[in-house]
């Protein structure tokens, strides 16, 4: 298996009204990673925020790691999800929502868009919360892992990703089998890492593809993102709100 692995850093641009994104992709030389649209890492402060927007094509995950968002859509859906909790909503043939700030301070997380194929893209709009003690965790020797997508947890998708926050501390070391097919990466939320051979910082990924594992080590410990997923094939038109 020919395999390889690149790192790319996070670019800062503004969405919404006044939120600042760290944003993974898409940006020039990297538009996707099949089946990923897009990835951003959020701060949203009071006073900014994402009011009412249009969506569609996609399904995305909003995994929230401190304070908490407001969630409000056409389909009569009003909730909160607070740090360590996510929302997904299946954007499908059309969802009208807006994601608002619901603490104090910034509120940060991650916004995941996860692309649906061809025969999907007319399937019905959704909403679905899971709040953070509903996650499975997992300890080992050297640190733990909480899935957000994937065996046991109760987030559904109708693509196949398995998605996870690890915590590594000093010295600590973890390694991801990959299914057969599945892409990936690993997000650097806090410290630094080795992953699979490329050296991450904060508000960076290793991107991995045709390898069968992907392996993280860090000397002085950190807090990062694991996404992996299996490619649709197809190609990923992405315009503003909408993937078609």
């Amino acid at each position: 298996m020919n395999g390889k692995a690149t790192s790319h850093a996070a670019v800062e641009t503004l969405e919404g009204v006044g939120v600042t994104v760290k944003r993974l992709f898409p940006v020039p030389g990297l538009r996707n990673l099949d089946p990923f649209v897009l990835w951003d890492h959020f701060s949203v402060a009071p006073g900014t925020g994402f009011p009412d927007h249009p969506h569609r094509g996609f399904e995305a995950i909003t995994y929230m790691l401190d304070g908490s968002m407001q969630h409000t859509d056409n389909l009569g859906n009003q909730s909160t999800v607070t740090a360590g909790g996510a929302q997904r909503f299946t954007a499908g043939r059309g969802i009208v929502h807006s994601e608002m700030p619901g603490g104090i301070g910034d509120n940060t997380g991650i916004q995941l868009w996860i692309n649906l194929p061809g025969r999907l893209k007319d399937t019905a709009p959704a909403y679905q919360q899971v709040d953070a003690g509903a996650f499975p965790v997992e300890h080992f020797e050297t640190g733990w892992k909480k899935t957000i997508v994937g065996e046991g947890s109760p987030l559904q998708l109708l693509s196949n990703v398995h998605y996870s926050e690890l915590w590594l501390e000093a010295g600590g070391h973890f390694a991801e089998i990959l299914p057969e097919g599945f892409t990936g990466l690993a997000y650097l939320l806090q410290g630094q890492a080795w992953v699979s051979g490329q050296d991450i910082d904060a508000g960076s990924a290793c991107f991995v593809t045709n390898v069968s594992r992907i392996v993280m080590d860090s000397e002085a410990g950190c807090r990062l993102m694991l996404c992996l997923g299996r490619p649709h094939g197809e190609p990923i038109y992405q315009h503003g709100p909408y993937v078609d």
